[in-house]
């Protein structure tokens, strides 16, 4: 439904009706057929695709789009479209609207599309790369689809607290090494894990964690969290210092903005309980790396698990290479 609500959210900016009684109110499945809607037309308002994610059954989609009346282009994209790009694209077509993953909608592409591009819509939650205050100066708005990946990225971050507590990537090295060592694990249940933001996803974590036994469940958030949650898991709202210093895995599931790029650093890293495991699949930026690989050298990081870097592709000449098995 994530998708359906996003196409009706642009499709009602522009007024493009039909599409309801096409779909039957719900998105239609992979092998219905729409070749042509009744109401598209050459000069209906035209959608771009960027988001990697819907690549793979992006027929699928554009369907949905389609029975809208409105015009659908699907870019070429791996992992997301740069600035270079994007002004490339803009240049060669006006579009009214886009639904794309980390696209880097900057300044320079926002005035491009000045009283063009209407809608930028993230398939996904965070939109600190489209830059949403420059996007309203420019006649754009800004949405994103939260929830959409609450499931797979809360099951990441559990199952990387589990491939360091039973110690999988240790054994499976060793495995395929030929090298027979009884190496000791532990149980989540026995150790404490504090959440660094308690969003959608953050919530699912510890909903999670709970499930696995009693871990002592601790969180913190810029906001005050609501107590009849902290009480459903059975968990106690920190700051971030006691949380960093007290927890044995630590788990970020926070947004980028201000408040939070570079949260850890030099000075945080410095207060993490020797020997903790931190796990990032928020941001990049949230972790400096300097202050990572400082961690994984002197033992104050177990391990490190990481699903984001702070620079995207990771440098060759990245220090965290070095740590691999960590």
């Amino acid at each position: 439904m994530f998708f359906y609500d996003l196409v009706v959210t642009i499709a009602n900016l522009f007024g493009m009706k039909g599409g309801e009684q096409v779909l039957g109110l719900r998105p239609i499945p992979t092998s219905s057929i729409i070749d042509k809607p009744a109401n598209h037309t050459d000069t209906s308002p035209s959608v771009l695709i960027s988001a990697p994610y819907m690549m793979p059954h992006i027929g699928r989609f554009t369907r949905v789009i389609q029975a809208f009346g409105l015009n659908v282009i699907v870019a070429d994209v791996k992992e997301r479209l740069s600035e270079g790009d994007l002004l490339k694209i803009f240049s060669e077509k006006n579009f009214e609207a886009i639904i794309c993953g980390d696209d880097r909608f900057t300044e320079k592409v926002y005035e491009l599309c000045k009283g063009k591009l209407k809608v930028v819509s993230k398939w996904g939650t965070g939109i600190d790369s489209l830059n949403p205050d420059i996007a309203l100066k420019h006649g754009a708005v800004v949405t994103n689809t939260p929830g959409a990946f609450t499931a797979p990225v809360s099951d990441s971050c559990v199952a990387y607290m589990l491939a360091f507590a039973r110690k999988f990537v240790s054994l499976d090295k060793n495995m395929k090494n030929k090298m027979w060592e009884k190496i000791s694990g532990h149980t989540i249940g026995e150790k404490t894990v504090g959440i660094i933001g308690v969003g959608e996803i953050g919530k699912a974590v510890m909903k999670k964690i709970r499930g696995l036994g009693g871990s002592r469940l601790l969180c913190c958030d810029i906001v005050t969290v609501d107590q009849q949650f902290l009480d459903e898991v059975d968990a106690k709202q920190v700051e971030l210092n006691t949380l960093l210093g007290d927890s044995d895995y630590i788990c970020i599931n926070c947004d980028l903005n201000p408040t939070s790029e570079h949260l850890i650093n030099m000075d945080s890293i410095m207060r993490v309980k020797h020997g903790a495991y931190l796990i990032n699949c928020a941001r990049g930026p949230i972790c400096s790396e300097k202050a990572l690989v400082y961690g994984l050298e002197r033992g104050i990081l177990a391990g490190c698990a990481l699903d984001v870097f702070e620079v995207e592709p990771l440098p060759l000449d990245s220090k965290l290479f070095e740590y691999g098995d960590r």
